[in-house]
């Protein structure tokens, strides 16, 4: 099978629909996303409006979990709660609802799926995990692959067993060690961290082993204009270039 996995779209559809049109073309099985559909972007209920009506599994993300609880605003800095702010009334009744039934975990074809860190949580980073404990987490998982987003950017760890291994995630195809676990830092659809404005998603093939990560172009500059006439905070217009 060949599984397009997605994460962090953050409102952002102009993204979404070239990372999309570029899925349809790849010929892909099945599709899951990792969560934080809103946030920063200026386009959140027609992000989930064609998650909803195209039926694509999704776990929660930080964002989407504040949003149905916005008591938990203080998790956020300033700007990024004010984008939350504004974001939740554009939601529609049925978006929230929908939200609502989604899991922190995913699990698929073998691999989990989580937002921000195995085995469940929304809310934990990659990058705040001790080798310590990642490792650990590594030789507990039940499955050999999981999936996360959070960070924005790419990065894939290893662990054969004994000792982990960490390498940035690039380009193109990596080839997966089947004797190894992985955890795959997948980037972002809507909000790129990782130094390449280009939309960010992988492609999972199963029989080959093979992880292949796309780099998307869209139009920066339209998305931009949107989050203005939004009213939304400048920074997460202007950090998109």
């Amino acid at each position: 099978m060949k599984i397009a996995v997605f994460s962090d779209i953050h409102g952002n559809m102009d993204a979404f629909q070239q990372v999309l049109r570029d899925i349809d073309q790849a010929r892909i099985d099945a599709m899951v996303c990792l969560g934080d559909n809103i946030g920063y972007g200026p386009e959140p209920e027609q992000v989930m409006t064609v998650i909803r009506n195209a039926a694509i599994p999704s776990v929660l993300g930080n964002h989407d979990l504040v949003a149905l609880n916005p008591d938990q605003l203080s998790w956020f800095n300033p700007l990024a709660a004010e984008s939350l702010l504004k974001t939740i009334p554009m939601l529609s009744d049925a978006s929230l609802s929908f939200m609502s039934e989604l899991k922190t975990a995913i699990v698929r074809y073998g691999a989990r799926f989580v937002h921000g860190f195995p085995p469940d949580s929304p809310t934990t980073y990659l990058f705040q995990v001790s080798a310590a404990h990642l490792q650990t987490t590594m030789a507990q998982m039940k499955e050999r692959i999981c999936f996360i987003g959070h960070t924005h950017e790419l990065r894939i760890v290893g662990f054969d067993g004994q000792k982990l291994i960490r390498d940035l995630l690039c380009q193109g195809v990596t080839k997966l060690d089947p004797t190894h676990r992985y955890i795959l830092n997948i980037g972002s659809v809507g909000q790129p961290r990782d130094g390449d404005n280009r939309a960010k998603y992988v492609i999972w093939d199963t029989v080959t082993n093979e992880i292949n990560v796309r780099f998307i172009t869209y139009d920066i500059e339209k998305v931009v204009k949107k989050i203005f006439a939004a009213g939304l905070p400048k920074v997460h217009a202007t950090r998109l270039y």
